[in-house]
């Protein structure tokens, strides 16, 4: 409607039906944005919820993942012990460890000393576990990582020399109630066998089974296997209370050698000797309390291996 003003100023008037019409549109407006943030927000929970839900089933179907079969255990043990490669373990060294693996609480934490010819066979074989390898090599260490990434391999230096080693086992008893105990965090250890330069988080694994079969070498300027006999010694004692099992198999390898023997009775302890079988000692250690300063119970002479002894539990 128009209506003429006296100065021919035209105005003009909406009728109300027009105004009404524009709010119900900007009020319909409103609702289908609501419905669809609404809808938005839904589909996000709901997508969020299933890829949670997803990952845990994939973790908890790995984490029950039953071990190899006996059958399968054997066969990986049997072609790797036809190899010929003259480094290698005979099929006895190596069976005694693939008993141990399945006989481990699942996962099972496997801590190797030398990175070798089985190494894959070790790896294969705790396929629901971690298996860790050390080795005095960076490169080789680097380059087994690069060609099987799924290995996980460090590289340590050792600082000591099979030449030194009645000096450094002397030392080592003047210091047990100290530096050297048998019972300690080897990360902020100053005991000259005690490896303390491993990744940090090395430290706080329980270990199920720990192999010692590195470092390389007999000659006298060579490091021994003094430092890595003594690191299994004590990460086997010092394990957490809180841990499902008290227990750690440690096997030496080429536990034939008397310097690796003399070390081995020294650390591990004749008392914890199972079984001595071909080129490989097996010991059996408990965790022990914080307060203890001794590594073996008994006084001990050096003395051969012991011929197939009985194993125990």
């Amino acid at each position: 409607m128009k209506n003429n003003l006296s100065n021919g100023t035209k105005l003009i008037l909406l009728h109300p039906y027009i105004q009404k019409q524009g709010g119900s549109n900007r009020l319909w407006l409103l609702a289908i944005v609501s419905f669809l943030t609404m809808a938005f927000l839904a589909t996000l929970i709901y997508t969020r919820e299933s890829i949670a839900t997803t990952t845990t089933v994939v973790a908890t179907a790995a984490a029950i993942r039953p071990p190899l079969s006996r059958s399968v255990a054997r066969a990986l043990v049997h072609y790797s012990s036809n190899s010929n490669n003259t480094d290698r373990m005979s099929y006895t060294d190596m069976n005694q460890i693939s008993e141990a693996l399945r006989q481990c609480s699942q996962p099972c934490n496997f801590l190797v000393f030398g990175l070798t010819h089985e190494t894959l066979l070790w790896n294969a074989l705790n396929h629901n576990g971690r298996t860790v390898f050390i080795d005095e090599s960076r490169y080789y260490a680097a380059y087994i990582e690069e060609k099987y990434p799924e290995v996980e391999a460090y590289d340590v230096q050792y600082s000591t020399k099979l030449s030194e080693m009645p000096e450094l086992i002397a030392a080592i008893k003047e210091q047990e109630h100290n530096e050297c105990r048998p019972v300690q965090n080897l990360l902020f250890s100053e005991c000259k066998l005690g490896l303390n330069d491993l990744p940090n988080q090395l430290y706080e694994v329980d270990w199920d089974i720990i192999l010692v079969d590195g470092p390389r070498g007999y000659w006298p300027e060579a490091p021994g296997r003094m430092a890595a006999i003594f690191t299994a010694a004590v990460l086997a004692r010092s394990k957490k209370a809180g841990s499902g099992n008290p227990k750690t198999h440690i096997f030496v390898h080429d536990f034939n050698m008397k310097m690796d023997r003399m070390t081995s009775d020294e650390f591990l302890c004749r008392e914890n000797l199972v079984k001595s079988k071909d080129r490989m000692g097996h010991f059996i250690l408990e965790r022990m309390e914080s307060s203890s300063s001794k590594f073996c119970r008994s006084s001990h002479t050096h003395s051969s291996p012991a011929e197939d002894s009985a194993p125990s539990s």
